[in-house]
């Protein structure tokens, strides 16, 4: 009998600081990909940002993450949260695409089912 297959990706909500919106989408990385950068760039094109745009990321409720050592400790489902740089008015950045915006959306993995 077969081992079962272990699960080598880690599974993490993610969305912009928003006072308007505040659901999380879903991104995946590889356990032995989990760097600062590559949250920030995986996060930002699932989102459809520029990674230019971020601040900061913060674990919710209330843990700002600012390297790879602590990207390396999150656990599957854990909540983050981009913060936006503000703009000249003093405002967040306000922009959230539409999916079939975002460069990296798949259509076709939008309409598979489980």
């Amino acid at each position: 009998m077969a081992e079962a297959e272990v699960d080598i990706r880690e599974k993490l909500a993610v969305r912009i600081q928003s006072p308007k919106e505040n659901d999380f989408i879903e991104i995946e990385l590889h356990k032995q990909e989990l760097s600062y950068q590559n949250l920030l760039k995986v996060s930002c094109c699932e989102l459809g940002i520029n990674p230019e745009q971020v601040e900061k990321i913060r674990k919710l409720p209330n843990t700002l993450l600012r390297k790879d050592k602590d990207i390396r400790r999150l656990q599957d489902f854990e909540e983050i949260e981009l913060l936006l740089m503000k703009n000249g008015s003093s405002e967040w950045i306000q922009y959230t695409p539409s999916l079939a915006e975002k460069s990296c959306y798949n259509s076709n993995a939008a309409k598979m089912t489980y």
